[in-house]
């Protein structure tokens, strides 16, 4: 890990409750990139933020004269703009693969964790915890293949994965520890990680007891 070397800066507009904001921080963690992070409320954009990104939208990294506003655009620019260490594997099928990942958490579970944030109905709600907590449920035999999400080394997929992770008690989803024993030790490794940690921000902490 790289979280005490300092090898650039940047600034980092972040939603401190967001779990794309949070994936993001784990990324520049990793790396230990010297990066201010200036925590925002997303209804309230206002400053550099609202004249440079044209969603006005969280998160948004600034680099100089280059402005990003897509957290996996974000992700994967910082790992080939500092290399060490490697976040994607190197050969293509892998980073394919990698990819198809995501891509995969974002449709099946990043798009159930925003239902539940954004709480339109009682009805939607518990339908999205629901569907999540049984995906999550099926899904947990694969965390005993590899120490990392179907991988060997930590990488983007975990950025994704340990946010969602992280917020299962404050979304109100409560899982049967015996049916997801492999799940929660991974979750253990991850959380355990010194850049994990740094990663959080204080009302993320606040989100486990």
């Amino acid at each position: 890990m790289g979280v005490i070397a300092k090898r650039s800066s940047m600034t980092f507009y972040s939603d401190p409750t967001s779990h794309y904001s949070h994936r993001v921080r784990i990324v520049l963690a990793e790396k230990g990139v010297a990066v201010e992070v200036k925590d925002m409320d997303p209804d309230n954009i206002t400053g550099e933020v609202a004249e440079l990104n044209p969603y006005g939208t969280l998160p948004t990294l600034i680099d100089r004269d280059l402005v990003l506003y897509e957290p996996n655009v974000m992700m994967e620019y910082l790992d080939e703009r500092f290399p060490h260490p490697p976040l994607l594997p190197v050969y293509p099928v892998a980073r394919g693969e990698s990819r198809l990942l995501m891509y995969r958490i974002q449709r099946d579970w990043c798009v159930l964790v925003d239902a539940i944030v954004a709480a339109k109905s009682k009805e939607s709600v518990n339908r999205a915890r629901k569907e999540l907590r049984e995906s999550l449920i099926s899904i947990s035999p694969i965390f005993s293949e590899k120490p990392f999400f179907m991988s060997e080394e930590f990488t983007l997929v975990d950025c994704c994965v340990a946010p969602i992770l992280w917020r299962l008690q404050d979304l109100g989803i409560d899982l049967p520890e015996k049916q997801v024993k492999d799940m929660l030790e991974y979750m253990d490794r991850i959380f355990d990680r010194e850049s994990f940690q740094v990663s959080l921000s204080e009302l993320e902490r606040e989100m486990r007891d």
